[in-house]
């Protein structure tokens, strides 16, 4: 039996079995490659969010805000010399 946890108490058993047999019978470069697919995509989604709220910002601001979501504000301006407040 499997020990119930938190992040799927709303998940059917039946559902969540499938899903363990479907991830336990991918290879380890479909793992690897399945997180790089969900970084990517969280970063797509921080762009999106990031592009409604500053919708006159360009390209590189906006590359800027995702990164600075990531980063302190410290090593943003180290590695970058910007911080979302010196933006307008």
């Amino acid at each position: 039996m499997m020990q119930k946890h938190d992040w799927y108490s709303d998940t059917d058993p039946k559902a969540l079995k499938v899903f363990i047999e479907c991830q336990r019978r991918l290879t380890p470069a479909q793992k690897i490659q399945s997180v790089f697919d969900q970084i990517e995509l969280v970063r797509g989604m921080t762009e999106a969010l990031e592009r409604r709220q500053h919708p006159a910002a360009n390209d590189h601001e906006i590359f800027l805000r995702v990164i600075a979501r990531r980063l302190d504000r410290e090593t943003m301006l180290r590695v970058y010399g910007w911080c979302p407040e010196w933006a307008t």
